[in-house]
């Protein structure tokens, strides 16, 4: 709740330009071919910009993730960066493209520690795509009121750490 009303906010706008430029430094050094993204929703940092400079300037490819609820699944399909024209089941904008396989993935976090270990909306949907992916690069996007203390957050046996968290001040290497 506190995210969304600091969403609202002067210090949102900010950040949202902060954490956009820490991360096009991080992807300008690992410079992926692919990059998965994510629907921005419920206050998560937006990439929209950030996905058009590195498609148009780059000529990077772009995925969007599509979950499905039965089995538990997520992977990426490919992205052109334009409105999204259906959701995933779970309900998230999504593309119809056909499957893709970033090597870099940027993760949003409603909560995470220095440690690299990150609280999500408790699908385990990330966590399910890295264990099975472990060559991507998982780098977790959040905002500095979402960094909690190892003792606040029980990592469950089948959670992987992010590689590396960006936050519009800092970033938290794992």
């Amino acid at each position: 709740r506190a995210r969304l009303d600091w969403t609202n906010t002067p210090a949102a706008a900010l950040a949202q330009t902060a954490l956009h430029d820490r991360v096009m430094d991080v992807l300008t050094q690992l410079e992926p071919e692919c990059l998965g993204l994510y629907w921005p929703m419920k206050g998560e940092f937006n990439p929209m910009a950030l996905a058009s400079t590195v498609h148009s300037e780059w000529g990077c490819r772009l995925a969007l993730p599509y979950a499905r609820k039965t089995p538990v699944d997520m992977h990426f399909r490919a992205w052109d960066g334009s409105e999204p024209t259906c959701q995933d089941e779970c309900g998230i904008p999504t593309t119809q493209g056909k499957p893709a396989h970033p090597d870099v993935v940027l993760v949003p976090c409603v909560g995470f520690t220095a440690e690299g270990w990150r609280l999500g909306y408790g699908g385990g949907y990330f966590d399910r795509f890295m264990a099975i992916n472990p060559d991507i690069t998982a780098v977790g996007v959040a905002w500095d009121l979402g960094r909690i203390e190892r003792s606040e957050l029980a990592p469950q046996t089948h959670d992987i750490p992010l590689v590396l968290v960006l936050t519009e001040s800092n970033s938290w290497s794992a």
